[in-house]
């Protein structure tokens, strides 16, 4: 069965969100430079990575680019705009409403949300309080993520991903930025609205790093579905417990399993007669088997549906599906 979605054109919805909920959020002097990129340079920007004395880098869905004191891109960084003290000083101060203090139970994560679901990431001086970061100062350096909603992206592969209404315990395989958060996020929208032939379930997520919902102030800034309850900046292990004893979900999401607590978790939350849909990073079976976690639901055939994704044809490239016993399920490659 293939869900099918109506035709959105999502780069232009992409390129209002930038404008609109990440660009107020950079000093003047980058904004009105940013601003004047055409549009198919800001369509597919993944990340604004600024640090202090250093060039503006733009990592692009398939190339890094530098920004130069005109407002143009070039491969090249030698010829490119420096970031100095000042302007990653007003980021800042705009990222944090003028108040790093108010801000410090995120900063002791090291990343803050946006409105819009969008990441920003710092790095600086750590404060440590009892061994532990409190918080940090001296930013000099920030990574803003741009937080991609791509209805669809799960529409040609939902098919094999469930069985009389619902999901299959589901892993997905993934290295960095292949999409796989924003396959896992259209995953769940789709067991949670429903789709023809299945009927909306209950989804419980826990969004250990506030990446698939993109809470801010508790609140989803991503589409996850109208039947998806989420655990926000919640460890995996203890927030997949709490929510099999509090919500009573049929499928629980998370991302990034990988920890023995998580395996553990993980085993009371089958136990209980709930369905798994997660993800791993890696770029195959033969990864996985370098994990002792992992390797032990491999050994026994616990999951019963494995979907390898890559960049090769850009982020969201499905390599491929297989089934408990690691048989294929599609005869080709495709994009998600």
């Amino acid at each position: 069965m293939i869900y099918e979605i109506p035709a959105i054109k999502q780069e232009n919805l992409i390129e209002e969100k930038i404008k609109k909920e990440i660009f107020p959020f950079l000093a003047p002097d980058l904004r009105i430079l940013l601003n004047q990129l055409p549009a198919p340079e800001i369509q597919t920007l993944e990340e604004i990575r600024l640090r202090i004395h250093a060039p503006v880098l733009l990592k692009q869905r398939c190339r890094d680019q530098y920004l130069t004191s005109q407002g143009d891109l070039t491969e090249k960084w030698e010829t490119s705009l420096t970031l100095g003290k000042g302007t990653l000083d007003k980021t800042v101060s705009l990222l944090s409403n003028s108040s790093l203090y108010a801000l410090e139970e995120e900063l002791q994560k090291g990343f803050l949300t946006l409105p819009g679901g969008h990441r920003v990431g710092f790095v600086g001086r750590a404060v440590l309080e009892g061994g532990k970061i409190r918080t940090l100062k001296q930013i000099s350096g920030v990574n803003i993520r741009v937080a991609r909603f791509v209805a669809g992206s799960a529409a040609k592969i939902i098919g094999h991903l469930v069985q009389r209404n619902t999901l299959c315990h589901t892993l997905i395989i993934s290295p960095p930025q292949a999409g796989k958060t924003t396959l896992v996020r259209d995953i769940i929208t789709l067991l949670s609205d429903g789709f023809p032939g299945f009927k909306s379930i209950d989804v419980g997520l826990v969004d250990e790093r506030s990446e698939i919902a993109g809470c801010l102030d508790g609140i989803p800034q991503m589409p996850i579905g109208h039947r998806t309850d989420v655990l926000d900046g919640c460890p995996k292990a203890e927030g997949m417990m709490m929510l099999v004893r509090s919500m009573a979900p049929q499928v629980i999401a998370t991302d990034e399993v990988g920890r023995i607590e998580d395996g553990k978790a993980l085993e009371e939350v089958i136990h209980a007669g709930i369905k798994i849909l997660t993800t791993v990073h890696g770029m195959g079976r033969k990864d996985l088997l370098n994990r002792p976690v992992i390797r032990e639901f491999i050994r026994d055939k616990v999951f019963e549906r494995y979907v390898v994704l890559s960049r090769r044809n850009g982020p969201g490239t499905i390599e491929q599906i297989y089934d408990r016993e690691w048989k294929p399920l599609l005869e080709g490659r495709m994009k998600s």
